[in-house]
């Protein structure tokens, strides 16, 4: 019988950072609940977890159904055990100017990638604050702070998710809760993502570079949910986003504009599935973690890497300014 070890939930878990992020948690020995539409995607990314030597769990949910999170939450409880991590990471996105995206369609986007994390961490919370333990990691991106054309929807989710999660924060720490919660912002991502989001330019939908693979942001949500943090940036450019609008704002604004609408599309003959925002695309095949830019995607970055070695980057760094202030005096006394 397999021992029984943490258990987290992964909501988007069939596919790009949800699939990747599954993985992490499988093989750093949670048992692992995936919630998303395409049952495709769900039995794969089971067969993972359990390739893995944990136990796995797939649930058809749609998670802008605060009643399908929910059910979901207690059959997680009932056949795995106490939820431990929730991670919120579904979501569905466009490539369109905002006027060309019908009133239907924005609704529906807002309601899987904002209400998705509110219903995740609503249905968490129930669970997390009766034991007092507990991590949720809501997964963010630099557009929550900056803004880009062709993607309004996405935006303004991700600006609410992270106004939503300081509150709650706030919240937690006023009730003296030991339950945490957190963000992990993210950049472009070489994920499945551009293959299958609403679509209504004339190039292929890309990620806007320089880009990571999955894998990169998913051991930066597993180290967020064993060490909590208030934000953790992942990516260079989600540094000098978030860095750049606040100094010069007018610039970006320009620069965008400029630039923005190009930069997401590329004219290569790439696969599409059809948009995901009211059916899922993994349904009958899975579509597995990464996307198609592999050759453009790097492997590791070193803004998370020193944000989950901070002692260790502390050190390095007062080991290397103490050397060059050795050095100096050294210089000075010679002369």
């Amino acid at each position: 019988m397999t021992e029984k070890k943490p258990v987290a939930v992964i909501t988007g878990g069939t596919a790009g950072i949800g699939r990747a992020t599954v993985r992490a948690f499988a093989q750093a020995g949670y048992d692992v609940a995936v919630l998303a539409r395409g049952q495709a995607g769900l039995d794969a990314a089971v067969a993972d977890i359990e390739q893995a030597g944990r136990r796995g769990l797939g649930i058809a949910t749609d998670v802008a159904a605060l009643d399908q999170v929910e059910s979901a939450t207690d059959r997680v409880e009932a056949e795995l055990g106490p939820i431990r991590v929730w991670v919120n990471c579904a979501f569905a996105g466009s490539l369109a100017f905002f006027w060309d995206t019908s009133p239907a369609e924005y609704e529906r986007m807002t309601a899987v990638t904002y209400f998705g994390q509110v219903n995740g961490t609503r249905a968490a919370l129930r669970v997390m604050r009766a034991r007092d333990r507990g991590a949720i990691v809501n997964v963010s991106s630099a557009m929550a702070y900056r803004a880009i054309p062709l993607q309004s929807a996405y935006c303004g989710a991700k600006h609410a998710i992270k106004g939503f999660t300081e509150s709650v924060l706030t919240e937690l720490i006023a009730t003296k809760s030991k339950v945490t919660i957190g963000l992990v912002t993210l950049p472009g991502v070489n994920t499945t993502q551009f293959s299958w989001n609403l679509n209504k330019m004339p190039g292929h939908p890309r990620p806007v570079p320089p880009i990571v693979q999955p894998e990169v942001c998913a051991r930066s949500i597993l180290f967020s949910a064993r060490h909590p943090r208030r934000n953790m940036w992942v990516g260079l450019s989600t540094a000098y986003t978030v860095l750049g609008n606040r100094v010069a704002p007018s610039v970006v604004d320009w620069y965008l504009a400029k630039t923005g609408v190009k930069s997401q599309q590329t004219h290569d003959d790439l696969p599409r599935w059809g948009s995901n925002v009211f059916e899922p695309q993994d349904a009958d095949a899975d579509r597995g973690a990464r996307g198609s830019f592999d050759s453009a995607a790097a492997e590791h970055d070193p803004v998370s890497f020193v944000a989950r070695n901070r002692v260790a980057s502390l050190t390095g760094a007062g080991a290397t300014l103490a050397a060059a202030a050795f050095g100096v005096t050294s210089y000075l006394r010679r002369r």
